[in-house]
């Protein structure tokens, strides 16, 4: 149903966008975001702490547990939850990068036999996470099957699933020809109140300051705070490069909100988009 090369194009944008992100990722510091020594059209070494030991090009954890979701699915045909899990747990036992707080509660559950295992976490990056699902889906109910599935293994909140749901469908809808802006305004009628509230800010905020925008509405992890961010990005820019710098420029959770906003912004944009000199990542793909 989905055409290989431009899926992995879209998981190329998500990684890309990652690995771009490093360099002020989880940076809330409003005078340190605007006074660093940090290139804004390069990859950067990360600020923060919470990446400390990771260099310019790599990815920050979510690129990759997106990468390793990546290896799990490429030569399969279907989405195998439980045997997803065992491998996404292999893989965490020998992990030098970030364990956050979905990850530690979600082991802490599968240790104690908790059923099911996923967190209770409402963050929103799990999000960014979905596309190489497209891989192994053959319809729009066996993505959005696999896409609930997945998160719930470790960010098992309504929040989260919700979240995730509503940007698979608009990814869906990009994928078939809808451009982003009306694909956001369909799918928002048939989603909840809060859903519908964050889509509405976002969309009212297309004039205003990616930078003092995206600080208004938090931007933290959660998905009560990024969400509308996302929508921001979506419908102020028509470049992926400028719209990634002004998302990373803003700080907090910027790869969450990246990741996503990319992955929905390159369904009907050429992959010339993407910056040459931040594909320090091609060869993975």
């Amino acid at each position: 149903m989905f055409d290989r090369k431009k899926i992995e194009e879209l998981i190329l944008t998500s990684l890309v966008t990652d690995a771009y992100c490093l360099g002020a990722h989880w940076v809330y510091d409003e005078k340190q975001l605007k006074d660093n020594d940090l290139n804004w059209n390069e990859l950067n070494k990360p600020l923060s702490v919470w990446h400390k030991g990771k260099n310019a090009g790599e990815f920050t954890h979510y690129g990759d547990q997106t990468y390793w979701l990546y290896e799990f699915v490429k030569d399969k045909d279907a989405f195998d939850e439980k045997e997803y899990l065992s491998f996404w747990q292999e893989k965490v036992k020998s992990y030098n990068g970030y364990i956050d707080g979905a990850t530690r509660e979600t082991l802490e559950n599968i240790k104690n036999n908790v059923t099911p295992s996923g967190s209770n976490s409402t963050d929103l990056s799990i999000v960014g996470r979905i596309t190489p699902l497209l891989l192994v889906s053959n319809s729009k109910e066996d993505f959005l099957a696999n896409v609930e599935k997945f998160v719930k293994l470790t960010h098992n909140s309504e929040k989260s699933v919700s979240a995730t749901l509503f940007f698979a469908k608009v990814l869906l809808s990009c994928l078939n020809g809808k451009d982003v802006i009306s694909a956001i305004e369909n799918i928002k009628e048939e989603s909840n109140r809060n859903i519908q509230e964050f889509v509405q800010k976002g969309l009212d905020s297309k004039a205003g300051d990616t930078f003092e925008t995206i600080r208004e509405f938090g931007p933290a992890c959660d998905v009560a705070e990024g969400f509308s961010g996302i929508i921001h990005l979506l419908s102020k820019y028509s470049n992926l490069k400028d719209m990634l710098i002004c998302n990373a420029k803003a700080g907090g959770d910027s790869s969450a909100r990246g990741m996503i906003a990319a992955i929905i912004f390159m369904t009907n944009q050429p992959s010339s988009q993407i910056p040459q000199n931040w594909l320090a990542i091609k060869e993975v793909i």
